[in-house]
């Protein structure tokens, strides 16, 4: 076998096991909404979490249109704006979720070529018997204090713990 077939080799065994590695949902488009003739578009992703079966998330995020990049510049780049509505979709059954202020990430996507990411945050407050959800934009530098949040309480709930309740 030469090198350069064994390094392909390596190569190809490393990128299996990292993506077999526990990765953030996927987000599954279910709205879209016109907003102006440029193409500008309110985007609906639904977003089951994948640590907590029964909960899925609504996240809607602006989407900018061919004409608004091409008139305004900043081609690759959209908006941080998002707003976000969880809810309990079915029996929950928790997984092993980070119990830290800092919770979980449960969905990243990227708004622009490199620096910004839409993220979905999970943080479990044990003294409410609540999940919440928090989406705000990532961006390396100049970071944005647009987010919003939402709640699925367990109070009076059949909840399952995989790992038993915290």
């Amino acid at each position: 076998m030469s090198i350069s077939t064994r390094i392909l080799t390596a190569a190809s065994a490393a990128l299996v096991a990292l993506s077999s590695l526990a990765a953030p949902a996927m987000a599954q488009q279910v709205g879209e909404v016109g907003v102006d003739w440029l193409g500008n578009d309110i985007l609906i992703d639904a977003v089951s979490d994948p640590k907590v079966k029964g909960v899925t998330c609504h996240v809607a995020y602006f989407d900018r249109g061919v004409i608004d990049r091409l008139q305004k510049g900043n081609w690759f780049e959209d908006p941080s704006n998002a707003s976000i509505a969880c809810r309990q979709t079915g029996p929950i059954s928790i997984g092993d979720i980070d119990l830290d202020e800092d919770g979980d990430v449960v969905f990243k996507e990227s708004r622009s070529l490199i620096w910004k990411s839409l993220v979905v945050h999970r943080i479990y407050d044990k003294a409410n018997d609540t999940l919440i959800y928090l989406v705000n934009s990532q961006q390396v530098q100049d970071g944005s204090a647009k987010m919003a949040i939402s709640t699925v309480p367990l109070f009076g709930q059949d909840v399952t713990w995989e790992k038993g309740r915290p």
